[in-house]
């Protein structure tokens, strides 16, 4: 059940981490959609375990308006069959997972070439995933850019590859290379759903958020 408190401010992203779900299974969630785009974030980028350990999987984008453009505007450079290399890298990092042949056609989808809109792409990702791991979230998105949010917790800077984990602790499941590289925690869902399947939802729905403590008071 959604928790009945303000809602969470995110960016979008690519093949989300773990806490991002974590957050949509819990939470109201509202999608940013008109700030100016970000670089070297999960915006066009996912993290993956591969067998020489974390592994980023960056989708090259073109800036209609240069850096003025907003991320719904943000398109994706095909012509550099990026969907090939990532697709061939998840199957080499997930084919041995115990789920990867039973949501391997659900996601290929995604990485075939035909999708030209960053935001489009990464939204459909999320609520087909939503959907496989049976979730419900309750998803809107911003109608304009603002700097300072009142009763909306803003976190579209904490979810980022550059900063640490917005969850302290994540409770260890088996990856597939976990027997040599130890647990990895917090990487793309995909590493949640090719290793636990069903039993995804269950570990999104126990997390505790203890950095929102004071600010989830209904407003």
């Amino acid at each position: 059940m959604l928790k009945d408190n303000n809602p969470i401010l995110l960016s979008t992203a690519y093949f989300p981490p773990v806490e991002y779900f974590a957050l949509l299974s819990s939470f109201r969630v509202i999608i940013e959609q008109h700030e100016t785009y970000k670089k070297q974030s999960y915006r066009n980028r996912c993290e993956i375990f591969s067998e020489k350990g974390t592994m980023p999987l960056s989708i090259p984008v073109t800036k209609p308006q240069g850096n003025h453009t907003s991320t719904k505007q943000v398109l994706l450079r095909n012509e550099d069959k990026w969907y090939i290399k990532h697709w061939r890298a998840i199957q080499s990092a997930y084919e041995s997972s115990p789920f990867y042949l039973y949501y391997k056609d659900d996601l290929r989808e995604f990485l075939s070439g035909k999708y030209d809109n960053l935001f489009d792409l990464n939204l459909k990702i999320i609520l087909k995933v939503s959907d496989l791991i049976g979730i419900r979230p309750l998803i809107s998105f911003t109608e304009q850019f603002e700097w300072e949010t009142d009763n909306i917790i803003d976190l579209r800077n904490e979810i980022s590859p550059k900063r640490e984990n917005f969850i302290a602790d994540f409770p260890s499941y088996i990856q597939v290379f976990s027997d040599r590289k130890g647990f990895i925690p917090n990487l793309s869902i995909l590493d949640l759903l090719f290793n636990l399947g069903s039993e995804s939802k269950a570990y999104l729905e126990n997390f505790t958020f203890d950095k929102l403590q004071g600010n989830n008071q209904s407003g």
